[in-house]
């Protein structure tokens, strides 16, 4: 998404660099429009580096590409942190006597407004007038918070933290429309353990994140959701049906349980692949074992493969497949290997490695269908992403849903 932050002439504009920083991580396009004021405060080489991006200033440049017009339609959404209590006047009254001014009127994307000004300034009448004014043209609002101020003054008025301020723009991007209205959706998310002895375990590093964002997502676009979950490290939204496992027995006890219920099940948890064969009643030693411990494990089931074949008519399976390729070819090559024995309507291939993939707020997938073909890109937040899956997914689970259901 091409996302434009507009940094304005107050103190906060320090705390602008982790908004940037923030859009970009979210694997976003961010185009800074600072205005002369606010270059007083932060400057312009760092606020390229985090943007990876030139920045922009001045109305008159890029004249012969008529930029003052092209940032703004190319906008997916525009965020203006700091707004001063001059910026509120300025949009209020529909100025644009600069790039920033301009740009908010050529665009018709959603515009977040982080105020940031002294408590007198935030109360003052011409201010709660022209906040009022733009509520009611659309521009959403995300602070002030209550707070230390500049010197030793606290109260309203002070910038939302820059992760709040991602979040609320982040959310104003994904679609609000309830086209899974009616479907069941069943989702694994998280990682199993294997216990070795009461006290430790074979386990992976996924956070449940990406599962968890499906839901999250689903959720919104009206679906009724199951989440089985495996050792979440992000709380489980609000409206969902959730299942606790431990091992990926349990997880597969589980969700052969729960598939019978659902139009579309997909596993995004990480499975282990193997269990010990015995497990201990107690503690390991290291005096009795000496200095090699030697386990013998055995291999667990394939869930996504069995719950593909038991599959009804009419239910769409969707798998994810986590691999650390060293490059694109090498990953669509294992994606497309996997999709061919897991059998699978579509499966979502990620690359995971020391610092991807695991534990981040971020994603890059590529979605394959069950032939091995390339049906979505996407990269961005994981909720961004999710959304992105779904799309694939509402179009070919509402046909099979009316299809089967006629």
């Amino acid at each position: 998404m091409n996302i434009v932050v507009g940094i304005t002439g107050g103190i906060a504009a320090y705390k602008a660099i982790g908004v940037v920083r923030g859009f970009v991580l979210a694997g976003h396009s961010v185009q800074v429009i600072a205005t002369e004021h606010a270059l007083r405060f932060v400057g312009k080489p760092t606020l390229e580096a985090i943007s990876r991006n030139t920045v922009h200033t001045d109305l008159y440049e890029g004249v012969a590409e008529v930029r003052h017009v092209a940032l703004g339609q190319a906008a997916d959404l525009i965020v203006i942190a700091p707004t001063t209590a001059n910026t509120l006047a300025k949009l209020a009254a529909g100025l644009a006597d600069d790039l920033l001014g301009n740009t908010v009127l050529a665009s018709t994307a959603p515009v977040l407004l982080a105020p940031a000004m002294h408590t007198e300034m935030w109360q003052n009448a011409a201010t709660v007038a022209n906040t009022a004014l733009l509520r009611s043209r659309g521009y959403r609002f995300i602070g002030p918070a209550v707070g230390q101020l500049t010197g030793t003054d606290s109260g309203p008025g002070r910038m939302s933290e820059p992760d709040e301020i991602v979040a609320a723009g982040l959310a104003l991007l994904v679609p609000t429309v309830a086209d899974l209205a009616g479907l069941r959706i069943l989702i694994s998310a998280g990682g199993t353990r294997e216990p070795l002895d009461p006290v430790r375990f074979l386990g992976n590093r996924s956070s449940g994140k990406q599962g968890v964002a499906l839901a999250e997502a689903a959720l919104s676009r009206g679906a009724s959701v199951t989440l089985v979950a495996a050792h979440l490290e992000v709380p489980a939204p609000a409206g969902v049906e959730r299942h606790a496992v431990e091992t990926a027995e349990q997880l597969r006890t589980e969700m052969n349980a729960l598939l019978g219920g659902a139009d579309i099940v997909i596993m995004a948890a990480a499975v282990a692949d193997y269990r010990p064969r015995e497990v201990a009643e107690g503690k390991i030693k290291k005096d009795a074992t000496g200095d090699v411990l030697t386990l013998e494990l055995v291999k667990n089931p394939d869930i996504l493969a069995e719950l593909a074949a038991n599959r009804a008519p009419g239910q769409l399976v969707v798998g994810f497949a986590a691999e650390t390729a060293r490059s694109r070819d090498e990953l669509l090559e294992l994606g497309r290997t996997k999709a061919a024995r897991k059998r699978a309507d579509y499966l979502v291939v990620n690359r995971v490695g020391w610092t991807e993939g695991f534990a981040t707020d971020g994603n890059t997938v590529v979605v394959l269908d069950g032939a091995g073909h390339i049906v979505i890109e996407a990269t961005g937040s994981k909720l961004s992403v999710a959304h992105s899956i779904l799309n694939v997914l509402a179009e070919a689970g509402r046909s099979n849903h009316q299809e089967h259901n006629d």
